[in-house]
């Protein structure tokens, strides 16, 4: 799911720090990581692992993530631009709500293997995902707040597009009520 994670990424993030000068490049980075990490390694290898949640969808990896930006960063503009990377991830596990599978969220503490997905194949993963209403609906959520955050912040026009592809951010006022 791209834009259920884009969109929910974003606007949990927005929404919950309230920081208007967020990079919004690395957050969405983060929030698509794990996916980006782990589908092609499990769907190469599903037949042995039967899951495409792996080692980047378990805490181990967002917190290894997390102390490489603070150990790589000073304090200030560095840390800032970065640590959106950290939350994104954090904000992609919930967003899986991975809490349901606990032995990848945890991973390796409560053992070596994944969460299996159910389906036999990678095949029958991927058919089970395209003809499932709810990753549908989910997406279709996602891809609703993006389009009207660009509507809101304008990124239909060039130079405001450009601006964002430059700094990560967007002129998009956040209702602090």
């Amino acid at each position: 799911m791209v834009f259920w994670h884009l969109g929910g990424t974003v606007a949990l993030a927005r929404y919950t720090f309230r920081d208007d000068r967020m990079d919004l490049r690395f957050l969405v980075l983060g929030g698509l990581l794990p996916d980006l990490v782990d589908t092609p390694f499990g769907l190469a290898a599903y037949g042995t692992l039967e899951s495409v949640r792996l080692f980047a969808h378990s805490l181990v990896f967002a917190a290894l993530v997390m102390v490489a930006v603070l150990i790589l960063t000073r304090r200030g503009r560095p840390r800032k631009r970065w640590m959106p990377l950290a939350v994104g991830l954090l904000l992609h596990l919930l967003l899986d709500a991975m809490w349901a599978d606990p032995e990848t969220l945890w991973w390796p503490f409560l053992g070596l293997t994944f969460s299996a997905a159910g389906p036999a194949s990678a095949v029958s993963y991927v058919g089970d995902i395209v003809s499932d209403w709810r990753v549908w609906a989910l997406e279709a959520l996602g891809l609703a707040y993006l389009y009207g955050l660009g509507r809101r912040a304008r990124l239909g026009d060039l130079a405001v597009r450009r601006e964002f592809l430059a700094t990560g951010r967007i002129h998009a006022p956040i209702d602090r009520s």
